[in-house]
């Protein structure tokens, strides 16, 4: 964790004086800088009953940057079905619970999602303290289209098993955020770029630190640059540009053409080919041209250009 530049520790929020309400709390923290935290996430750790924790010591060393003196218990992948029910107890006695994770948002790629879950079935209030997440950190500082993105967590460690992940992941028209191994990374990258093809991307790395460093090539590009220099340090997100929308790719052309040809039973060629356009994300001047050849008026256009 980043230390702050002044020796004073930040003053505890308090929430209007009123004591926090039984339920579950859904705790974001810092993803490296410790000045991320947020006041309303001070004041729901300084006032929880427990607090579980991915790792406490990881976890306790935040606490006593803050001055915050709270019970801890271990919460993580390996021990969430022993771990689950004994929170699910306190929860029941309408104690105040606070879900944290080693940095950033609990839940992602992390198993938080079981005991939301059985608080929801439970009836037990479940609240969200929002704050820094590593993966929506990286997609806008990468510089990549943020308007439609999936996260698709850790890729599988071997390498047939990680191609088949990243076939799956070829046809998605978003941008794609994805958590990698430093010491994996240059194996990933190339086979991002065997698999997905020419594509921009970046790889973010030490987000919030000191050494914060965000590398924008291709995908070839920055498997070959971490080949040649190497595993990088720190924690790494890697976030790829999604598939270019002005191929019509040989999967989506019988449902292409029938869209098509039911929009031209109604519309002209030029309305036709915008409204596949708006439905599918495929390139308009595209459409115009399959419109036309299905029409069969491709080879008579008289050098007329496409919209």
């Amino acid at each position: 964790m980043k230390k702050r530049a002044r020796t004073k520790k930040q003053p505890q929020a308090k929430m209007g004086g009123a004591k926090l309400g039984g339920g579950l709390y859904i705790v974001a923290t810092p993803i490296g800088n410790a000045d991320d935290i947020t006041l309303r996430a001070l004041a729901t750790l300084e006032q929880a009953d427990l607090i579980a924790c991915e790792d406490t010591r990881v976890t306790g060393k935040l606490l006593a940057f803050y001055g915050i003196a709270a019970r801890k218990i271990p919460y993580h992948e390996h021990n969430a079905a022993r771990a689950g029910p004994i929170l699910l107890r306190h929860l029941e006695r309408g104690q105040a619970v606070a879900l944290v994770s080693d940095a950033g948002t609990p839940l992602i790629s992390d198993p938080g999602y079981r005991l939301v879950n059985a608080c929801h079935d439970a009836g037990i209030p479940v609240t969200v303290i929002p704050g820094a997440s590593a993966p929506i950190a990286a997609l806008a500082v990468s510089g990549l289209p943020s308007d439609r993105f999936l996260f698709a967590g850790f890729l599988p460690v071997k390498q047939a098993a990680r191609r088949k992940t990243l076939k799956e992941l070829s046809s998605v028209r978003a941008t794609l955020v994805l958590f990698e191994s430093p010491r994996r990374l240059a194996a990933s990258l190339g086979d991002m770029a065997a698999i997905l093809g020419h594509r921009k991307a970046a790889v973010a790395r030490e987000l919030t630190k000191f050494f914060e460093e965000v590398r924008r090539a291709t995908l070839e590009e920055l498997a070959r640059h971490y080949r040649e220099a190497g595993p990088p340090k720190g924690e790494v997100v890697i976030v790829v540009a999604p598939p270019e929308k002005s191929a019509l790719l040989a999967a989506d052309a019988v449902d292409i053409d029938a869209q098509l040809g039911a929009a031209l039973e109604s519309l002209g060629v030029r309305d036709a080919a915008a409204k596949v356009a708006a439905a599918t994300g495929v390139s308009k001047r595209e459409l115009y041209s399959r419109a036309l050849a299905l029409t069969g008026r491709g080879g008579r256009s008289g050098g007329r250009k496409a919209p």
